[in-house]
């Protein structure tokens, strides 16, 4: 009896890889004290560009304002930066010196 012999496709043998994936680095959007800003105007920063409540709005901003610097949120990195020139927009648009950065995590 004669054995089969395997069948082999013609050509290169393509074995596709699974791509290895990586969380994005994510990005700490920072607010910092200042002596002009009004409080209330943060609040409405902190509810209107990071969907905060009013009592986690203004326990942030009471942070910020105490401590000197505080978190408003942890995003991607296009999203922090994007967040960052809407806030520094909204603050020179309302005469307010304002300012908010963002770092890695």
């Amino acid at each position: 009896m004669k054995e089969k012999q395997p069948q082999y496709p013609e050509g290169p043998v393509v074995q596709e890889a699974r791509p290895k994936l990586q969380r994005p680095l994510l990005y700490k959007v920072i607010l910092l004290n200042d002596d002009y800003t009004p409080m209330e105007f943060v609040v409405i920063v902190l509810e209107r560009f990071f969907y905060k409540n009013r009592e986690e709005a203004t326990r942030i901003m009471l942070h910020v304002h105490q401590k000197g610097i505080g978190v408003c949120g942890i995003y991607t990195r296009e999203i922090a930066e994007t967040k960052v020139r809407q806030v520094l927009a909204f603050a020179q648009e309302h005469q307010h010196p304002l300012q908010c950065t963002s770092e890695p995590e």
